[in-house]
């Protein structure tokens, strides 16, 4: 009885509609132009310092190399929010269809895995550079670096492979998302039967694309300040200066990824919509924004 309840209340979704939009009138204009400039900003920094890396022969080392693929993520998962924000700003009608949803959670999510994943390597880069510094050059070889990276961005595209094969099958009983963009949570909370799998799932693969390199960062940086503690003014002047930015950029990518686990996984009602709106962005943006400042100067 309940599973022809069900079939009568599912429909075949052919696109999504976004609830976090509400009407701005005219000044509409004013909040493209801010996005839009943040985007040609976000584009110009990492591309950037992308030219400058490839160019320069002295920075074709394996700690830039990483930076390298670092730019390169924020691009991508630029590319995957800020052009589709942008019409969506613009646009009295607020709709998305199937396919570009499930492909913007595909961008986005490959982005997120894949910027943890990266700030991982970078910091047990530098824990070989610091606490290994005479066997750096035979740990951490060109042929090691290429091979991280390779990791880093296969593994990421696999495991949201997973995530969207689990959650585009689903039979949805509605098509509101409460965002301002595609998010594979908000459309797993649409499916009109039990989700255990999909729920399942999205605990281990954050277990292990969050947590994990989260762990390894922290192991790493302990390792680091012990040795920073015993040795000389120089290893802790080197250890600082080339540390803190990957622990401020950690750090900022964590709470906003924290900011969005506890937008989907509570009831933020309560809370008004444009900070609901800001903090469901902030773990997209602030990487590209503040990571070439950062890594930069």
């Amino acid at each position: 009885m309940n599973q022809k309840r069900i079939m009568r209340n599912s429909t075949q979704v052919s696109y999504f509609t976004f609830g976090a939009y509400f009407d701005t009138g005219l000044m509409k204009y004013l909040f493209f132009t801010i996005i839009i400039t943040l985007y040609i900003f976000i584009i110009s920094a990492n591309v950037l310092l992308i030219v400058v890396i490839c160019l320069n022969r002295s920075l074709h080392e394996p700690m830039y190399i990483f930076l390298c693929s670092l730019f390169v993520n924020e691009l991508y998962g630029s590319t995957g929010l800020f052009p589709f924000f942008l019409i969506q700003i613009l646009s009295d009608i607020h709709t998305v269809p199937f396919s570009l949803c499930f492909l913007q959670i595909f961008c986005v999510y490959t982005y997120g895995t894949t910027q943890y994943f990266n700030l991982a390597v970078m910091s047990y880069d530098r824990y070989l550079a610091i606490c290994y510094p005479l066997q750096y050059n035979t740990r951490m070889t060109f042929k090691k670096v290429a091979m991280f990276i390779a990791l880093t961005w296969v593994t990421s595209f696999l495991i949201v492979v997973g995530t969207v094969s689990l959650s585009s099958p689903l039979q949805l009983c509605g098509n509101i998302i409460n965002k301002v963009y595609c998010d594979n949570y908000s459309i797993v909370k649409l499916a009109c039967y039990d989700t255990t799998i999909n729920n399942i799932y999205g605990l281990i693969i954050t277990s292990l694309a969050v947590f994990g390199p989260i762990t390894l960062i922290l192991y790493t940086y302990i390792k680091i300040l012990k040795v920073c503690f015993s040795g000389s003014k120089q290893t802790r002047q080197k250890a600082v200066s080339t540390c803190t930015p990957n622990v401020v950029s950690l750090l900022n990518l964590s709470s906003g990824g924290f900011f969005e686990i506890l937008q989907n996984r509570f009831n933020m009602n309560s809370v008004p919509s444009i900070v609901r709106i800001i903090l469901s962005l902030y773990w997209l943006t602030c990487q590209p924004l503040f990571n070439p400042v950062l890594y930069g100067f």
